[in-house]
């Protein structure tokens, strides 16, 4: 299987070629965004399919919502990797890899006989990424790790708690499986670029549990940074419990009053430019240290004048402040419209979709989504010739069941994962 040539190809990533052998949201996440690069992403899966395929809404079975999103600018191949023949093919598609990417824990791949040193054996120069929930290296090395729990492992949910008053709450968004995707993302790039320059592949290993918590210390460790403390851990800005967006008379105004300059115009704007100079509002100091007391009184302010009233006249102030947008919003913002932020396509067998197009802007190498998320298998067959398999060999391999397609019979159960 030879690298995709950079010419056939949109995005800085052309000619990269990698195995995914993830599923749900971390790993996919991170392929999508490496696929949008240009990336060619084989993404291999179990003969139930992934997880994420029945997360709805959807049109058609297998096709759900996330899977549609997550899985653009990818081949699928339906392996059974619990069979010697599935375990061989996959092997052989790894041969022709840059990396491989898998988020199972490294026990479970060596069980199925794709170990390190299995696939190095038949590619030395693979980056071999596993990202899962825990070093393996330390005591919760193998525990259960999704999103809600790692949230909450790493802070997170507490963080809500802190700042509201109220009970802990996760947010309501898979944050953690996308910050530490990205993470494996760059991970994987940065690794690749070491093995073309040296000829040498490796282990790489980006712990779910550890990325959250890199994020959530790296804004809150706070007076616990130094040793001894010189106060307690966290943020005071962003734990004041009225930062949020403010109400106002008839919505809910994003309003960040931020540098000296942006005070003194608030002031002015409300009809009381003495309080530039009250002790709680004087400099940047100052404020930090009664945030609590300055983030209650612009609530209070805020509240008495309706929100397209504040966004004028805050413009003209020259501060920053931003409408609340809901979800729905989103799809009609005209920003994101002018910038061609939310794509539509046609998918060959879901109809007309909508899609956030790739992130960013590459003068040389532009991005596009070259492939709709694909079906079940959809490339089993293309992808095993590609590995040097003929027809033939093709045939007995979906005959045995090591290999599936759209159209094979439809597999027993549904396991987790690979």
């Amino acid at each position: 299987m030879s690298p995709q040539p950079a010419s056939s190809a949109a995005g800085p990533l052309a000619g990269v070629r990698i195995l995914d052998l993830s599923s749900v949201v971390m790993g996919p996440y991170a392929t999508q965004v490496l696929g949008d690069l240009g990336a060619d992403v084989v993404k291999v899966e179990s003969p139930a399919g992934d997880n994420l395929r029945a997360v709805g809404p959807m049109r058609n079975p297998g096709m759900g919502h996330l899977h549609l999103h997550l899985n653009r600018n990818k081949r699928s191949i339906a392996l059974d990797l619990k069979t010697p023949e599935g375990r061989e093919a996959c092997l052989r598609l790894a041969e022709g890899c840059d990396a491989l990417l898998y988020n199972i824990r490294p026990q479970a791949m060596a069980r199925l006989g794709l170990s390190y040193e299995a696939v190095a054996a038949r590619n030395p120069r693979i980056v071999y990424l596993g990202a899962y929930g825990f070093g393996e290296q330390g005591p919760y090395a193998g525990r259960p790790a999704y999103d809600d729990l790692i949230q909450g492992q790493a802070g997170i949910a507490a963080l809500y708690a802190r700042q509201s008053g109220e009970v802990p709450r996760y947010a309501p968004l898979t944050l953690a499986d996308r910050a530490v995707g990205l993470h494996a993302a760059i991970a994987l790039v940065s690794a690749v670029l070491h093995a073309r320059a040296s000829g040498r592949g490796q282990q790489v290993e980006i712990p779910m549990f550890e990325g959250m918590a890199h994020m959530t210390l790296g804004d809150h460790l706070g007076g616990a940074t130094f040793d001894p403390p010189l106060g307690p851990a966290g943020y005071a800005r962003l734990l004041a419990p009225h930062r949020r967006p403010y109400a106002t008379a008839d919505g809910y105004l994003c309003l960040l009053i931020y540098n000296d300059k942006h005070w003194r115009n608030f002031f002015a704007l409300i009809g009381q430019p003495e309080l530039a100079d009250d002790p709680r509002f004087r400099g940047h100091g100052a404020r930090a240290a009664h945030i609590g007391e300055v983030y209650a009184f612009v609530a209070d302010v805020v509240r008495q004048r309706a929100t397209d009233d504040w966004l004028a006249d805050l413009a003209r102030a020259d501060i920053p402040a931003a409408r609340l947008h809901a979800i729905e919003d989103l799809l009609d913002d005209e920003h994101l419209a002018a910038t061609g932020f939310i794509r539509e396509q046609d998918h060959p067998t879901e109809g007309r979709l909508r899609t956030p197009a790739p992130l960013g802007r590459y003068a040389a190498t532009p991005t596009a989504i070259r492939r709709p998320a694909p079906a079940l298998g959809q490339h089993s067959r293309e992808l095993l010739a590609e590995a040097g398999y003929d027809e033939a060999a093709i045939d007995a391999l979906f005959a045995r069941g090591a290999a599936l397609s759209p159209d094979s019979p439809e597999p027993p159960g549904t396991p987790d994962g690979l």
